[in-house]
């Protein structure tokens, strides 16, 4: 194996030093990327789509659970996939063992959820098995056509306004692989991070860094 030379720590800080300007720069464009996002035009979603839910039968608006802004991942765990139904895809389940606790984007207005074709019986052993909390619910429709995502996986992110919700960005392949954190979330959606060193267009929703953050078990004693 081809390592790299072994060298003082002077040499050491000096080449850190260079990789971390590099470093800013990719920091800087990526939040200059996401400020482009936040300007990206609106589709509206004019169809209703159907839902099931660990309760019942569910709209896309009451995907949002009351929030501003929705992130959906669709997600392969259902019949033709490898190892139904005892597993589901192997890579989603590498996505899902990666999303942060889903209270920190719910105290952004934004709510994550998973949907698949599978049945909520199935869904909902599967979740036990991998101790996830997601919000997950059973494709009905052509949704999973509609939006890009009914022969590989993909994220969507949609706004709502009142009862009108527009599609506002989508990621797949490669993309999907960095989604996991509250901020690579965060940074898909319309609003963005929602705060005040952002680079938002008038009007944006924005409160200092830093000040809205909390441990995901107290932001309801907060609210």
């Amino acid at each position: 194996m081809q390592m790299a030379p072994i060298v003082s720590p002077q040499e050491w800080a000096a080449a850190h030093e260079e990789m971390l300007q590099e470093e800013k720069k990719l920091t800087r464009a990526r939040d200059a990327l996401a400020a482009k996002r936040r300007r990206m035009p609106r589709m509206a979603v004019e169809q209703t789509y159907r839902f099931e839910g660990p309760a019942g039968p569910v709209s896309l608006l009451d995907l949002f659970d009351g929030r501003r802004q929705l992130i959906v991942y669709r997600f392969f765990y259902e019949p033709g996939v490898g190892g139904w139904p005892e597993r589901g895809c192997r890579g989603c389940s590498f996505v899902g063992d990666q999303v942060a606790h889903v209270a920190h984007l719910n105290a952004r207005d934004t709510t994550l959820a998973f949907v698949s074709r599978a049945p909520q019986a199935d869904i909902e052993r599967w979740k036990a098995r991998m101790g996830w909390e997601i919000p997950w619910y059973t494709l009905t429709d052509a949704f999973d056509a509609d939006f890009g995502v009914d022969e590989w996986h993909g994220t969507n992110a949609f706004l709502r306004d009142g009862d009108a919700i527009y599609r506002t960005y989508f990621v797949n392949s490669r993309g999907d692989e960095a989604m996991g954190s509250t901020w690579s979330y965060l940074d898909i959606t319309a609003l963005g991070r929602q705060e005040q060193w952002e680079d938002s267009p008038e009007g944006y929703p924005q409160t200092a860094p830093y000040e809205w953050w909390n441990l995901h078990d107290e932001y309801a004693k907060t609210a």
